[in-house]
Parts: C-alpha cells; sequence; structure tokens
C-alpha cells in the first residue's frame, strides 16, 4: 500500500497545530532550517510570522522560494508533510495574524495573555507575515502500512 497522502489529508494534517520547520536557502552556506509557530486552512497559503531583523527575516528577503516540514513523530505511525514553493512578505496585522497563533499555540487562556503582551509593545510592528504558496508537495503516513506481524 502507498503511504503517500491524499490532497484532503496533507491538508487536515497540516491545519492541525504543529511546530513546523521552515528551510531558507543561505548564500555559501547550507540552508537556514529552523522551527516556526505557522497559521494554515485547507486550500490556502502556510503562514508564518517573523521579526524582519532576524536571521529569517534578513535571508527571506533575498530569497525567492522556501521550504516547510511539519511531522508526527510518533511511531510506529510516522506522518510527514513537506512543501516546497514561492512565497510573499507582507505586514504582519495584529488581530489577523498574531491573535489567531497566540490561540493556536498557547492555547485560550494564555494565549491571551500572551497576546495582550504582545499588543502592548511596539515590536510587532515591524514584523512580517510570510505566505507560503505550496507548488510541491511531498507527504508520508505510516499508518497506511499493515501493521509488522509477529
Amino acid at each position: 500500500m502507498k503511504t503517500k497522502m491524499l490532497v484532503d489529508e496533507r491538508q487536515a494534517f497540516l491545519a492541525e497545530t504543529r511546530v513546523g520547520i521552515i528551510s531558507i536557502p543561505e548564500e555559501g552556506r547550507g540552508p537556514l532550517t529552523v522551527p516556526v509557530w505557522y497559521n494554515y486552512q485547507p486550500g490556502g497559503e502556510v503562514c508564518v510570522w517573523t521579526g524582519t531583523n532576524t536571521r529569517k527575516g534578513k535571508l527571506l528577503l533575498k530569497a525567492k522560494r522556501i521550504s516547510f516540514c511539519v511531522q508526527d513523530p510518533t511511531p510506529p505511525m510516522y506522518k510527514y508533510v513537506s512543501i516546497e514553493g514561492p512565497f510573499s512578505i507582507q505586514p504582519v496585522d495584529l488581530e489577523r495574524d498574531i491573535h489567531p497563533m497566540a490561540i493556536r499555540y498557547y492555547g485560550p487562556e494564555y494565549g491571551e495573555r500572551y497576546f495582550a503582551n504582545i499588543s502592548q509593545s511596539d515590536g510587532w510592528k515591524s514584523d512580517i507575515l510570510v505566505r507560503i504558496y505550496p507548488e510541491r508537495w511531498f507527504t508520508v503516513d505510516y499508518s497506511k502500512l499493515d501493521p509488522p506481524r509477529k
């Protein structure tokens, strides 16, 4: 049996709350590959919030394409979704982008506290939202395999 996810399976998996790994080209070195928070709605783009003065932000301003991966490392049902494609950068919006990510990753109670702290400062105003437009998808879902026999 094949382990490749169907379109609706990969979109549902990517929409779950997980930490993603973004990979950004860096001239003269291997790509910068780091964990990030992200938002995704099935059929849309993967959205990552980051600062413009971070290493990620500076490299994104030079890059044309990036890769992004999310995994569930739980054996034996290991799964992952990896995408690659172009992206756009826009100013981050406090309510549209930051608030949902705070709730997604911290839950309602702590997420609201985190959001309140962020919104009271001006630091987020220079941050960016990266929209990744998936052109290539690579997926694996080992739960589609028959369990090993004893």
